[in-house]
């Protein structure tokens, strides 16, 4: 008989201190995850490919040539779905930022309570699930509109089509594309720029706030595109 599948989600710890990594994989298998650890880059490059987590927990500074910025930017480049969530000691925003524009999804100091961290992991693994879904179609709900991602138009609900201008357009792709992940005012400018120069810093926001005029029901309180603070934008898909 073969064996059968062991269908919990997979999640890496990546913590050079053993003590650190053994206590917070118990935890984590406690609570009906599968969880794997390593002490290092090479290690987590090695283990990825034989065996692809859903998430990873992963420490900031370790030892050797890589570092946590280093291996969040690998693991995003080689899966969009896989959630990462950053541990550290370091309570410093900058890195916060840093880690967020690399690819991380969230980002925890330690020490941490346990049932804290447990609650942000299934946020993160929730929003990975559900990242897929958000693009599978031709046409992504956004606030009160769909983004027509083939046709590359903006049409309300009530049927209407909003014109877009093309740097809106390249945004509005760019958070479909990225659902439930903080996109830093910097990263969106550089990939959206070469669309629609402005020779101001804020240029990303008042991009925003034309984009939220169109697709918010209240542009006053937006839900769709919401302001992460000292991060960025990040779209956030309606639950209905």
């Amino acid at each position: 008989m073969s064996k059968l599948k062991d269908q919990r989600p997979h999640i890496i710890v990546v913590e050079d201190e053993a003590f650190q990594r053994e206590t917070l994989i118990d935890f984590l298998n406690e609570n009906h995850y599968r969880a794997s650890g390593v002490d290092s880059g090479a290690a987590l490059r090695k283990l990825v490919e034989r065996d692809p987590p859903a998430l990873v927990l992963l420490d900031l500074r370790l030892p050797g040539g890589e570092d946590g910025f280093a291996l969040a930017r690998f693991l995003r480049e080689r899966s969009r779905k896989t959630g990462i969530i950053m541990l550290t000691a370091s309570g410093d925003t900058i890195d916060q930022v840093v880690g967020l524009e690399t690819g991380a999804d969230d980002y925890v100091a330690k020490p941490y309570e346990p049932r804290a961290l447990l609650a942000r992991i299934k946020a993160v693994l929730r929003r990975a699930g559900g990242a897929e879904a958000a693009t599978t179609g031709e046409r992504v709900r956004m606030g009160r509109c769909l983004l027509d991602l083939q046709a590359r138009r903006l049409v309300a609900l009530s049927g209407e089509e909003i014109p877009l201008r093309a740097g809106e357009y390249e945004l509005l792709k760019l958070f479909a594309e990225n659902p439930n992940r903080p996109l830093s005012r910097d990263w969106l400018l550089e990939t959206t720029s070469h669309r629609e120069m402005e020779a101001f810093d804020r240029a990303i926001d008042i991009r925003i706030l034309r984009i939220r005029r169109k697709i918010e029901v209240d542009p006053a309180r937006p839900t769709s595109i919401r302001t992460v603070r000292s991060a960025g934008y990040m779209f956030v898909p309606p639950e209905d």
